[in-house]
């Protein structure tokens, strides 16, 4: 996983509970909290430091996942290289479809050894998507999150319906619908 996931998900910690809070996660979890954005680094660390934070604060790992995934869309969206299909996109539906068509692709080709999730997609109207969602991390509702953010993004409003296929969220099924 790519390291800006990890300073990413630091940054809101420290933001919304506070420095302190952090340090006490990262010394709960044995983790010395340093990460560069580009580095390449295991998943686990990352889920290991939601159960902390999910010990510390009460809060269910998925919601914690889900309020990150929310408000790291706005930043990860910043970071994109500028082209234009990413430029053209005006709707939560075209962005998502370009996670799987260019962003994922573009990543695999600047880090070889990434494994970012796979989405595959059922069917899409103009008022609703559905796609299976694949990722041996098993951070569905980080995506769900990110769903969200991007929704928020293009000032639309969304339902989503999560049904996972398995017992680990490796394979969840969305379904997203727009709301008026």
């Amino acid at each position: 996983m790519k390291g800006i996931i990890f300073t990413e998900f630091m940054d809101l910690v420290e933001d919304k509970f506070g420095l302190e809070t952090l340090n006490e996660l990262l010394d709960a979890a044995g983790d010395d909290g340093v990460y560069t954005t580009v580095g390449s680094y295991d998943h686990k660390k990352l889920v290991q430091l939601i159960v902390q934070l999910s010990k510390k604060t009460g809060i269910p790992a998925e919601d914690l996942q889900r309020v990150f995934g929310q408000s790291v869309f706005k930043n990860l969206h910043a970071t994109l290289p500028k082209s234009s299909s990413l430029d053209n996109c005006q709707t939560t539906f075209q962005f998502v479809r370009l996670v799987e068509d260019y962003i994922h692709i573009e990543v695999k080709k600047l880090y070889q050894e990434a494994n970012p999730p796979k989405f595959d997609f059922i069917s899409e109207t103009e008022t609703a998507m559905e796609f299976d969602y694949r990722s041996a991390r098993c951070m569905a509702h980080v995506c769900l999150g990110l769903l969200e953010g991007c929704a928020a993004h293009f000032g639309e409003s969304i339902a989503v319906e999560m049904k996972n296929h398995d017992d680990l969220g490796k394979d969840v099924r969305f379904k997203i619908a727009l709301v008026e």
